[in-house]
């Protein structure tokens, strides 16, 4: 390599044709060959690579699967090399090439003596900034990671409770309906009733069909008028077989037919016997809606991570909100109206799925902080040329120019002491720029604020 090489790459504007030639003595040339590893993440640091011409990936393996976290294909840009001024240092992901070309290979070593001959007061500092900025960052994405895990935990624990414990009130007066059903059985067989009039009985309560609920006074009135009939013809419980009926729109009329089939002690336990069946057919429908609910949450819960699914996959963007949506369910209520807003004619984008759940988590539950647990949550998509637009919007107080100007920055936050890191927009920027080769942007009014994310249909 020559330092003609080097003369054009701003990287190395300030220093002197004897420094490049310096530098070009003591690295190499490397060639950049499509699909071959030139560095290994969590490999020692031991060299500092400068692109000159090509492209290289760079790859992290997360899970069970290899993922391009970022690309150098702009002259200049460098990796590695961490070792000269950490020990420990490590490359943060594996250089794997995409076009042919040509990085120059130097140790860390003579990296390092480069900067003590040229830049002394250099070395000191570089040594200070990636010391603090590796603490600080580890330090601050462990606490952002953390704290939503942690609301995501508590969320999904309130909504799953509500069922669950649904289920579980259900099961508990099933047994005792149960047992009620089998109690009167028994004493209708003790009372020696006929094929005949048990079969009349089941018709009956086959004839049974629960309509729209009525309005509490209405069914307040059926019940008394129930109850009111049971006492006169003797029949005890009346305080539970009367409500029960009631509420399956059971009314005097049925009840009359049914004591001309059951006569005497056994109107009693025939009538009892179809309340149980009611009760019964109701907390199984209870149990099954319960459920089905946890089933559904279970099912969020699978999409919002991808945890069964490629990293990259094609996919409709309505899942992902909506899952993220569910996520977020417990913010939701009380006096949040989510508005959906959902294009008819969005189609289908190869995206990191996962990644991209982790930006709508961030932009809606920024738009949630923000309202303070009223106002209206706007979630719109539709489709613009070659790409698919997402929009978050909120009826809080609104951004200021100033605010909105570094919303994007690193460790930038307006949240009070304890409630924010500052990492949240900029992951979610880190993600839809630099992953998925689009943008995100603010439009801010007062009472109004949209977060637009734009993201390419096919991949660049």
């Amino acid at each position: 390599m020559r330092v003609d090489d080097l003369r054009t790459i701003s990287l190395f504007d300030g220093l002197s044709d004897d420094q490049l030639a310096e530098l070009v003595a003591a690295g190499a040339e490397v060639r950049i060959e499509h699909g071959v590893d030139l560095f290994q993440e969590g490999q020692h640091a031991d060299h500092w690579w400068v692109l000159v011409d090509g492209a290289l990936d760079l790859v992290r393996h997360i899970g069970r699967e290899d993922n391009v976290v970022g690309r150098m294909d702009v002259p200049g840009r460098w990796a590695g090399g961490f070792r000269a001024w950490d020990d420990q240092g490590v490359y943060l992901a594996t250089g794997r090439g995409a076009v042919d070309g040509r990085v120059l290979r130097v140790p860390a070593d003579a990296l390092r003596d480069r900067f003590n001959a040229w830049f002394p007061f250099g070395v000191h500092l570089v040594k200070g900034l990636y010391g603090t900025a590796r603490s600080i960052e580890s330090t601050a994405r462990q606490r952002e990671s953390l704290a939503t895990l942690g609301t995501l935990a508590a969320g999904l624990a309130h909504e799953i409770n509500n069922p669950a414990a649904a289920a579980s009130r259900a099961v508990d007066a099933l047994e005792e309906a149960c047992q009620t059903l089998l109690s009167s059985l028994g004493r209708l067989a003790h009372n020696e009733i006929s094929a005949a009039q048990f079969v009349a009985l089941e018709a009956l309560r086959a004839e049974i069909e629960p309509s729209a609920a009525l309005d509490p006074l209405g069914l307040a009135d059926q019940e008394e008028a129930l109850s009111g009939w049971l006492a006169r013809h003797g029949v005890g419980r009346e305080w539970v077989i009367g409500p029960t009926l009631a509420a399956a729109g059971v009314d005097v009329t049925w009840c009359e037919r049914t004591a001309t089939v059951l006569e005497g002690p056994a109107l009693e336990p025939g009538l009892e016997w179809v309340a149980s069946t009611l009760s019964v057919t109701t907390l199984l429908s209870e149990v099954k809606e319960s459920t089905r609910r946890v089933s559904e949450l279970v099912a969020a819960v699978k999409s919002y991570s991808q945890m069964d699914r490629a990293s990259r996959q094609r996919i409709d963007v309505t899942d992902g909100l909506e899952s993220t949506l569910v996520m977020l369910g417990h913010k939701l209520r009380d006096g949040v109206a989510v508005v959906r807003e959902y294009g008819t004619d969005v189609p289908m984008v190869e995206v990191y799925a996962g990644e991209l759940n982790q930006v709508w988590t961030n932009l809606i539950d920024n738009a949630l902080d923000a309202m303070a647990g009223a106002g209206t949550l706007r979630v719109t998509t539709h489709s613009d040329g070659d790409a698919v637009v997402v929009e978050i919007g909120d009826t809080g107080p609104g951004i200021s120019p100033q605010v909105a100007a570094r919303a994007f920055d690193a460790f930038y936050t307006t949240k009070e002491v304890g409630k924010g890191t500052g990492l949240g927009l900029d992951i979610a920027r880190r993600i839809v720029v630099e992953r998925h080769a689009g943008t995100i942007d603010i439009d801010s009014l007062p009472a109004e604020t949209v977060f637009r994310v734009r993201i390419p249909v096919r991949p660049r």
